[in-house]
Order: C-alpha cells, then structure tokens, then sequence
C-alpha cells in the first residue's frame, strides 16, 4: 500500500515504523525471526504509547549492505509523508547492521530526514558516552558477522577436505541425507544419466565437438526444459564437461584444495575425465554449421563425383507452390553444376549402401567367438597390470619426494611454483593410476552383456539412420565410413572407405595367407633352433586386440 493510499490520522500520538531483517532465505522459510521481532517492536510501541503505522520485512538481506530493498522502501515512505519525528523501531542493533560503516550510514539518512531510531534493547543518543556505547555495540555486531563466516568457512573447507560438496549440487546430483554423511551428492535422473551420456560422448568421438554435445542436451526435453526455449547456451556445456564432481572427485583452488576423491560416487570414470579435458585442450570446439540441418543428413558428406566437391541442398518450389528437397553441386566448372539430385534417389541409394556393409550374422557370430577369447585373454593380462599400476604408484612416491626436498630448498617464487605445478601434476596421475588398479580386472558387466552393447550399432546401422534422429544420423556417418562418399549421377555411389570397424567384421582386415617358396626366399641360410626363457607372445591379432580396448571402454 502506498504512502498517498495510506492515510495517516492527524492525531498528536507519536507515529512509528517497525523495520525487522533476517539475513539468510533459510531463516525466512523455516524460521519466525520477522515474526518475532515485529512482536517486540510492537509491544516496545504499545509500552511508548507509540502509534504503528507500517512494518518493513527485510528478507534474507545480509547486515553488512546498505542498498536494501525494504529499507530502500521505509526511506522512500518518509520522505513521502514529509513529517517530522517519524520513529523508527529496531528489535536490537544486530537487526539494523553488522557493520560499523553501514550502521551509521542509515543512522544519518534517517537523521536527515527527521527520523528519530530507537530499540528495546538499547538507547540511542547523541552524547559521547551514547555514541561510544553505540560505536561499541556495533563494533561487537560486526565482529559477531566476521566471526561466523570464518567459522562457517573453517567448517565448509574442513568437510570439502574430506571428500564432501559443501556448494549448490551440480546438475546430475541432489543433495540426500545418507547414515555416516550427512547430506551426500546423489544421482539425480534422469539428468544423470544424460550428462554421463554427453561426457562418455565427447570422451569417445561420438561428438566431435562441443556443439554437437550442445546439439544433444537440447534434444533431450528434461535437460532442455531447465532453461528458457530449450536454448542450452555453450557456457553451460563448458562447465558441465569441466566439473571433476561426474568422476567422483572434487577440488577447491581458491581454498587451496586440491583434486581428490569425493565421497560420492561419479557418473564416469577419472580416466574419462581425463580424456575430455585433453579435448578440451586440444581445441574441440568447432561451432556447429548453420547449413547443416536435419532435413538433409547427407549434406556436407556426400561429394560430387565429377568434382569431389561437397554437395548443397536446397528446397526448390514448383508452380504450384509445392517444395521439393534436392542435392545439387554448386562448383562452377563442374559439369554437373547445378544439376539437382533429388533427395530420395540419393538416401534411397545410401539405405542400400548401408545394408550391404552391415555385417551378415554369421560373420557377426564368428567375431563373438573371436573377442570372447580376446575377452579372456585381457582378463589375465589384467591382473599383472594391477601390480604394474602399483609398482609405477611407488615411483610416482618417490619424485614427490625428491621435487618436496628440492622445493624446501627452492629460493624463489618461479621455481616454487614450477614444483609446486610439476607435483600437482604427479598427484593427480598418481589419482588416475589409483583408480585404473581398482579397476583393473573388475568389468562393469560380463562378456555376453559387453558384447551386445558393443555389436548394436554395426549389426543395426539402418535402424539407426530410420530413427530420423539427426545426431544419430551424423554418428552413423562417422563411425561407418572413413571418408566421405562420391555420388556419382548416373551410377549412384562409388565404392565406400569403410571404417576399421566394418572391415573387421566383414574379415577385409584378414590378409590372405600363404606358404613361403622354398627356393628364392631370403635368406636360404638354415637356422638352428633356439630356446626363448621370454614368455610367448600373444597371439591376438593386433587389430582385434585394438577393437577389443574399444570394447572396453564402453
């Protein structure tokens, strides 16, 4: 209600305002501190024979500010009523200011309007004596604010110490009241597994640039829906790939707490951190191609085949005002330029292509029994890796040692904090090897469940591509081929560049075998036989030991 729509009696009782403050939002929702002081204010009125006109509620506005909305909002109603000797009730100078520079400040813009401040709990005057009392008071507020955020400081950082999130949980977590904990980071769905989706992605290939993640978390309606229009702006795809909370880990710089191992359980693995951060740093950052749109997947892949230039699409109107969608080269010189390919021939003859790479089932059957020996074998070599990890931990113990005794001795602040980078650098390898001997021979499912994730994709490209979903679409396009496709007019596609993957599968990666000649082949001298104390070598084909890492990693 406004000061010209309040109309104040003219009567010879002393008019009051009540103000009242509570500096946290958790104090107004949860607590009756407004409430309780609007209770004193006015029973101290009533004792004063004062007449209430108007209570101000300053919510969640901490003491050590001075632009404050209600108290912005009681200047501007005096100055309004234009009257002298409006009083103004406090509960206790803590609830006016906890700083000695704001206390005074109000102190005289309410003097200067005539407004006069008093308290239960406290005279105000203008004698020495009083303004030493108040200056003391004030003093021993402003401390009191001081003191408790050093302490709530000291306690935030002393729990993030040990492995614990004190801040507003990250997107992917919540914060759950967990035996032993307190409150403790928790996946929160179906944000987490989006996010773990995104990074895992990016970590991979499968978006090969942070546009392409960006294209992803808008597609996905709740991820999307927490901003405005589903807009998923790039600082937010920067911060989500950047945080160490998804790999279970946490760091404070400006506390100087460096990387450790959280006590939540992350959405990936530090090692899939570590490799989007190495992306990061090697520049994936390519902005996504405004004429690359869902309506013509092929653009930009498929080349012309009398220029090898890529070809444009375009939407191309008829008389009767109808669209029809067409591929086309716009290279000048190119005797096809600006010869339309309409857009079902050219996908048409990609769904065929498609289906004549994928890999028959018997061949699909072959390369199970294949990897599940490989399976097998990388989980004996597991076990010998773990010792490996733990046996190159101890050394990584020893060059901290070394670097600390050379940086007591280090004299200057350019070589101190060249150590003091170079030791961070070895903790935080000494975090990754940690976590690679935990899991070294402990795979997130067996081989059976592994191998059908693994085998979806190539056993269903056409599947994928009938999705109609754009970035699958593009992934099919990447993973499949590799190197873009020539269209060719009048024969249709030139015979594709498949991906290692496809050639695997399909047995092209298998050289043929044959027996050597016995004569003219050097050299013809005749070796004797020798004994080897080395172990056998593994006798995994080398490609199918690389295809097997992949497997692994998923």
């Amino acid at each position: 209600m406004s000061v010209e729509q309040f109309k104040i009696p003219d009567t010879d009782t002393p008019k009051a305002l009540i103000y009242c403050r509570v500096s946290s939002a958790r104090q107004v929702e949860e607590g009756h501190g407004l409430d309780s002081q609007a209770t004193r204010c006015r029973e101290y009125a009533e004792r004063k024979g004062y007449e209430v006109i108007k209570v101000f509620h300053e919510r969640g506005v901490s003491g050590g500010l001075m632009d404050r909305p209600s108290f912005n909002e009681l200047i501007a109603f005096i100055k309004a009523m234009r009257r002298e000797g409006i009083i103004v009730i406090i509960d206790d100078i803590s609830r006016f200011a906890r700083d000695i520079e704001s206390h005074w400040t109000l102190r005289r813009t309410l003097k200067d309007l005539g407004g006069k401040l008093e308290s239960p709990s406290i005279t105000f005057g203008e004698d020495s004596d009083s303004v030493l009392i108040e200056n003391l008071l004030a003093s021993v507020s402003q401390h009191q604010r001081q003191k408790n955020r050093e302490q709530t400081t000291n306690r935030m950082r002393a729990r993030t110490m040990n492995g614990y999130w004190c801040f507003p949980a990250p997107p992917g977590f919540r914060y759950e009241r967990v035996a032993g904990h307190g409150k403790l980071l928790v996946r929160d769905e179906p944000l987490a597994t989006i996010i773990a989706e995104a990074l895992e992605g990016f970590a991979c290939g499968r978006f090969a640039s942070q546009s392409e993640v960006k294209s992803y978390l808008e597609s996905e309606p709740a991820f999307a829906s927490r901003f405005p229009n589903g807009f998923v702006r790039y600082e937010e795809v920067i911060r989500l790939l950047s945080r160490p909370h998804y790999a279970g880990y946490i760091e404070v710089p400006a506390w100087g707490i460096t990387l450790r191992k959280g006590q939540h359980d992350g959405l990936i693995s530090l090692d899939t951190y570590t490799r989007v951060q190495d992306r990061i740093r090697e520049g994936a950052r390519v902005a996504a191609r405004a004429d690359i749109n869902e309506d013509f997947p092929l653009r930009g892949f498929a080349l012309c085949g009398d220029c090898d230039h890529p070809l444009t699409s375009c939407w191309s109107k008829s008389k009767t005002g109808k669209k029809h969608p067409y591929y086309m080269c716009f290279h000048k010189g190119c005797s096809s330029y600006r010869k339309s390919i309409r857009r079902d021939v050219i996908e048409g003859e990609f769904a065929v292509l498609l289906n004549d790479i994928t890999p028959s089932p018997a061949k699909l059957s072959i390369a199970k029994r294949m990897f599940s020996a490989a399976w097998n074998e990388r989980q004996d070599r597991a076990r010998e890796n773990a010792a490996l990890y733990a046996s190159k931990i101890k050394e990584l113990d020893t060059q901290v040692e070394a670097l600390l005794s050379r940086l007591m001795e280090a004299d200057t602040s350019t070589v101190i904090k060249a150590y003091e980078k170079k030791i961070g650098q070895i903790e935080q390898e000494k975090l990754l090897l940690a976590e690679k001997a935990e899991q070294t021979g402990k795979p997130k499912a067996t081989f059976e469940q592994m191998f059908e994730l693994a085998i979806r994709f190539p056993a269903s490209l056409w599947k994928v591509w009938e999705t109609g979903r754009f970035d699958l679409q593009r992934l099919v396009l990447r993973l499949a081929f590799k190197d873009r496709l020539a269209y060719c007019r009048e024969t249709g596609f030139r015979t594709p560049e498949v991906s290692f993957l496809f050639k695997v599968l399909r047995g092209e990666s298998m050289p043929d075998c044959k027996m050597a000649e016995e004569v003219g082949f050097e050299p013809t001298v005749r070796f004797h036989a020798r004994r080897f104390s080395r172990p056998v070598h593994s006798t995994t084909l080398p490609l199918l030991r690389v295809w097997t890492s992949l497997i692994g990693r998923m």
